[in-house]
C-alpha cells in the first residue's frame, strides 16, 4: 500500500508501508473501511515536513501524513447500523478514549489519549485506505462534492471558534490571519450572525481571496494599516464584539486587545510556539472574555449541513489540486507557502 511518508524533517517518499497494510487489515464490529478520495494539505502536515515537530509532538520515526479526508466505504464491521458499502463521507481525525473522563464530559476534543491522524506516533491517512470508526465517520449529501468534504476538518475549526465566540446577529468582529484557518473563520463568523468581518493578514493576494468571499469581509493589510485605528473609526469608536487570532504569530498575537469593544471575547486559534506577550490590563479594562480552542468537538455535522445547503461555501479555498503520485512535489510547493494558494488537495487513484 502505497502511503506519503514523512521519513525525518524534510525528507518525504511514496513508499509500500507494511505496518498499515497490517493494521488496515483489522475491521473491528463498529469499524468502516474506507477507500480514500481527496485529502488536504494542512499547515501542521507541512510544519511536520519542514521542523520535525510541533510543540511536544516529534517526529521520532517514519509517518504517513494527512488528516483532511473524504472517500467512500468499501466495507463495514458486523455492528454498523449507519453506513453502508458506497457511502460517500468525511472523518472526523481525533479517536478519543470513549471512557476517559474528558470524553465523558463532552470535551473528547482536549482528551489526553486522543489518538488524531498525522500527530506523532499516530500515522495518518494520506494512503489507499484507512480502517475509522463508524461514530467518527460522516455520511455525505449528494450535492457535497469529496473535494468540499475534505474542507470539513479545517471548517470545523472555524465552527468551533464561531461556537466558543457566542455571537451574536449583528457582531462586529476581526480574524487575524487570512490563511485557510482565518479564512474558515471568517466564514464561521458570519453564518453564525456577525454583520461584518476585518480579516487581516500581510499578504495582499490572501486577502482578495477572502474579500471575494463575502461582501461583509473587510480586508486589512496590516503591513500598511493600522488595524484598531481602522476597526474603531468604523465602528464609532465600540471596537468589535469579537476577535479571533488565527495567525500564530506572537506579534499579532500581542495586538488582540486594542480592536476589541467593552465586554467583547478574543477567541485564541492560532497555535503559539512560544508564551507570547498578554497584556492583562487591557483585558482588564474591557473586562474581555479570552477562548482558547484545541480543534474541535460536536462539529463535524454541522459543517456538512452547512455546506450542503449552501450556506457556506468552501470551493472557492480550493486553489490547487495535485495527483497522489505528486503528493511529495505538492509538499514542496505548500512548503513554499505561495500567496495566492489557500488549500492545496490531493486526488488519490480512483
Amino acid at each position: 500500500m502505497q502511503s506519503l511518508v514523512l521519513e525525518r524533517q524534510g525528507e518525504l517518499s511514496l513508499r509500500d508501508f507494511p505496518q498499515i497494510d497490517r493494521d488496515e487489515e483489522v475491521l473491528g464490529p463498529r469499524d468502516v473501511r474506507i477507500k480514500l478520495h481527496t485529502v488536504g494539505i494542512c499547515g501542521s502536515d507541512v510544519h511536520y515536513y519542514t521542523h520535525g515537530r510541533i510543540g511536544p509532538f516529534v517526529v521520532n520515526a517514519p509517518m504517513i501524513l494527512g488528516h483532511e479526508a473524504s472517500g467512500t466505504v468499501i466495507e463495514v464491521g458486523t455492528e454498523v447500523t449507519t453506513l453502508k458499502p458506497g457511502d460517500r463521507v468525511c472523518m472526523e481525525p481525533g479517536i478519543p478514549d470513549p471512557n476517559s473522563r474528558a470524553t465523558r464530559l463532552g470535551m473528547y476534543n482536549v482528551d489526553p489519549a486522543v489518538r488524531f491522524w498525522a500527530t506523532p506516533p499516530v500515522h495518518g491517512i494520506l494512503r489507499p485506505t484507512c480502517v475509522h470508526p463508524e461514530a467518527f465517520t460522516f455520511k455525505l449529501p449528494d450535492n457535497v462534492s469529496f473535494a468540499e468534504a475534505a474542507m470539513v476538518e479545517p471548517l470545523a475549526v472555524g465552527i468551533h471558534a464561531a461556537t466558543k465566540a457566542r455571537i451574536k446577529p449583528g457582531d462586529n468582529a476581526v480574524v487575524m490571519g487570512a490563511g485557510p484557518i482565518g479564512l474558515v473563520t471568517a466564514l464561521s463568523a458570519l453564518a453564525a450572525g456577525c454583520a461584518r468581518v476585518f480579516l487581516t493578514d500581510i499578504a495582499q493576494p490572501k486577502l482578495e481571496i477572502g474579500a471575494s468571499l463575502s461582501p461583509a469581509i473587510t480586508p486589512v493589510n496590516v503591513a500598511h494599516e493600522d488595524l484598531a485605528a481602522r476597526v474603531l473609526r468604523e465602528t464609532d469608536g465600540w471596537g468589535a464584539e469579537v476577535v479571533f487570532e488565527a495567525t500564530g504569530s506572537p506579534k499579532a498575537a500581542a495586538g488582540i486587545f486594542p480592536p476589541l469593544a467593552p465586554g467583547g471575547c478574543v477567541v485564541l486559534i492560532g497555535g503559539q510556539p512560544d508564551p507570547i506577550a498578554y497584556d492583562a490590563g487591557a483585558a482588564m479594562v474591557r473586562e474581555a472574555r479570552v477562548e482558547n480552542i484545541f480543534r474541535y468537538a460536536h462539529a463535524f455535522p454541522r459543517c456538512v449541513n452547512m455546506i450542503a445547503s449552501g450556506a457556506i461555501d468552501v470551493k472557492p479555498l480550493i486553489t490547487r489540486r495535485f495527483d497522489f503520485k505528486d503528493s511529495v512535489q505538492a509538499f514542496e510547493i505548500a512548503a513554499s507557502a505561495p500567496a495566492g494558494d489557500v488549500k492545496m488537495q490531493i486526488e488519490l487513484p480512483g
